[in-house]
């Protein structure tokens, strides 16, 4: 078998020797008549100077329409007042998915336990703040003093703790904490939920073989193997969260949102300082995009594509 291989071979290779002896510049070797040519797009090209164009039409009237006020987004893009209300939303948008990360750990971890009274208030906790929209419980959470005038934190017959009025303990501040990171918190509940899904049933009956307890194979193995499909969506909801901070405008807290208004106010320039409260909500969602990507590939490191 291996001597008709060889023999075949050559003779192909001869014949290949034959062809190439006979070709001439009148009979050019065959393969030399096959010419490529390179693949048109023009429905890609005809898109790119069409959008091209509506770019150019729409940085031109930008530009040149005054109303826009360029002058004055320039005076108060580094206001003392903006970057104030600057540095108000990134604090909340840090303490609130900090509150709503924690929650939606512990909330995850009831829904999937077997114990039914933990399940259920799990789900109806989710049920209730994703049920009911964000605005209705921030303003919920900033009239709560109309239902409780007054606060008793005490053991009965024991000792009081803390006496005094809601309104002293529910502060905007409290108030934006409260709706924002509650609400939060039923989302970050269903995203860790999934991630833990995601881990192999047979990693927990491995861990349980090797004798750890339930807390133990959660913190030690899945967790970790979850956290790769928990950040993608975790970095979004931060990045949406950054945004829905300006919702506290309607509770007075001075956010980047309410700081504008603040001035626009008085000076009626409605439009510039608009700009401007766009010009550092897209800065401060570049910078977190980032964050993003960078976290995303250190826990990507191992894995395949």
């Amino acid at each position: 078998m291996r001597n008709e291989k060889r023999i075949a071979m050559t003779d192909n290779q001869q014949a290949l020797h034959d062809s190439r002896l006979k070709a001439t510049k009148d009979n050019p070797w065959p393969y030399d008549e096959v010419k490529v040519v390179p693949s048109r797009y023009y429905g890609r090209w005809l898109s790119a100077l069409v959008i091209a164009a509506l770019i150019a039409l729409v940085a031109d009237s930008m530009i040149t329409n005054e109303n826009f006020g360029w002058a004055t987004v320039g005076k108060y893009l580094f206001s003392p007042t903006i970057l104030s209300g600057l540095l108000t939303t990134s604090w909340l948008t840090l303490v609130i998915m900090l509150l709503a990360i924690v929650l939606g750990v512990l909330l995850a971890v009831m829904r999937l336990s077997s114990n039914p009274l933990l399940a259920g208030f799990s789900r109806s906790w989710i049920w209730f703040f994703r049920g009911t929209p964000v605005l209705v419980q921030l303003i919920f959470w900033y009239n709560l003093a109309a239902l409780y005038p007054t606060v008793n934190i005490a053991i009965p017959g024991v000792f009081s703790l803390w006496h005094g009025s809601m309104n002293d303990l529910i502060t905007p501040w409290t108030a934006a904490i409260l709706g924002l990171g509650l609400n939060e918190s039923a989302y970050m509940a269903e995203i860790i939920r999934a991630g833990i899904a995601s881990v192999d049933e047979g990693q927990q009956e491995a861990a349980r073989a090797l004798g750890m307890r339930k807390g133990q194979y959660l913190k030690r193995v899945t967790l970790p193997q979850a956290v790769p499909f928990i950040i993608p969506p975790t970095g979004n909801q931060v990045i949406g969260m950054l945004k829905t901070t300006s919702l506290v405008s309607v509770i007075s807290l001075s956010d980047l949102l309410y700081s504008a208004q603040a001035i626009y106010s008085r000076t009626y320039e409605n439009i510039p300082l608009l700009i401007v409260t766009c010009i550092w909500y897209l800065v401060a969602t570049t910078l977190l995009s980032a964050v993003q990507t960078r976290i995303e590939k250190h826990y990507s490191k191992g894995r395949g594509r």
